[in-house]
Protein backbone atom coordinates (compact mmCIF):
# COMPACT_ATOMS: atom_id res chain seq x y z
CA UNK A 1 0.00 0.00 0.00
CA UNK A 2 1.11 3.63 -0.76
CA UNK A 3 0.89 6.21 1.66
CA UNK A 4 0.13 9.63 1.07
CA UNK A 5 3.37 12.23 1.54
CA UNK A 6 1.88 15.50 3.45
CA UNK A 7 1.77 18.19 1.04
CA UNK A 8 4.54 20.85 0.85
CA UNK A 9 4.09 24.22 1.92
CA UNK A 10 4.28 26.52 -0.90
CA UNK A 11 3.67 30.13 1.33
CA UNK A 12 2.96 30.80 5.02
CA UNK A 13 1.98 34.49 5.74
CA UNK A 14 1.75 35.39 9.41
CA UNK A 15 0.02 38.23 11.07
CA UNK A 16 0.65 40.16 7.53
CA UNK A 17 0.76 43.71 8.34
CA UNK A 18 1.09 46.64 5.86
CA UNK A 19 0.68 50.33 7.46
CA UNK A 20 1.16 53.62 5.20
CA UNK A 21 2.83 56.20 7.22
CA UNK A 22 1.36 60.15 6.64
CA UNK A 23 2.44 63.37 8.15
CA UNK A 24 -1.06 63.23 9.92
CA UNK A 25 -1.62 59.33 10.63
CA UNK A 26 -1.08 55.68 10.27
CA UNK A 27 -3.43 54.07 8.02
CA UNK A 28 -3.47 49.91 8.61
CA UNK A 29 -4.48 49.06 5.55
CA UNK A 30 -3.64 45.13 6.18
CA UNK A 31 -3.58 44.09 9.97
CA UNK A 32 -3.56 40.20 10.89
CA UNK A 33 -3.46 38.41 7.72
CA UNK A 34 -2.49 34.56 8.10
CA UNK A 35 -2.53 31.53 6.08
CA UNK A 36 -0.90 28.26 4.40
CA UNK A 37 -0.98 27.40 0.86
CA UNK A 38 0.27 23.80 -0.29
CA UNK A 39 1.21 22.40 -2.88
CA UNK A 40 -2.26 21.35 -5.03
CA UNK A 41 -4.40 24.09 -2.96
CA UNK A 42 -6.17 26.89 -4.37
CA UNK A 43 -6.36 30.04 -2.37
CA UNK A 44 -9.04 32.98 -3.40
CA UNK A 45 -9.47 36.17 -1.72
CA UNK A 46 -12.87 38.18 -1.49
CA UNK A 47 -14.35 41.48 -0.35
CA UNK A 48 -15.55 44.62 -0.77
CA UNK A 49 -13.91 46.94 -2.66
CA UNK A 50 -11.40 48.70 -1.05
CA UNK A 51 -10.79 46.37 2.31
CA UNK A 52 -6.85 45.15 0.96
CA UNK A 53 -7.00 42.39 -1.36
CA UNK A 54 -4.84 43.73 -3.72
CA UNK A 55 -2.80 45.53 -1.02
CA UNK A 56 -2.31 42.22 0.40
CA UNK A 57 -0.62 40.69 -2.70
CA UNK A 58 1.09 43.92 -3.18
CA UNK A 59 3.01 42.82 0.17
CA UNK A 60 3.15 39.13 -0.52
CA UNK A 61 5.15 40.42 -3.78
CA UNK A 62 7.23 43.07 -1.43
CA UNK A 63 6.03 45.73 -4.30
CA UNK A 64 4.44 47.77 -1.81
CA UNK A 65 6.99 51.30 -1.67
CA UNK A 66 8.60 52.00 1.54
CA UNK A 67 8.27 54.97 2.05
CA UNK A 68 5.02 55.39 2.48
CA UNK A 69 4.62 51.75 3.19
CA UNK A 70 5.45 49.64 5.73
CA UNK A 71 4.94 45.68 5.54
CA UNK A 72 5.75 43.77 8.61
CA UNK A 73 5.05 39.90 9.48
CA UNK A 74 7.10 36.50 8.30
CA UNK A 75 6.49 35.79 4.59
CA UNK A 76 7.87 32.34 3.85
CA UNK A 77 7.99 30.69 0.39
CA UNK A 78 8.22 27.19 0.67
Amino acid sequence: MFGLEPARTVLEIENLQTHFFTAADVIRVVDGVSYTVRSGEILGMVGESGCGKSVTALSILRLVANPPGRIGGPISPG
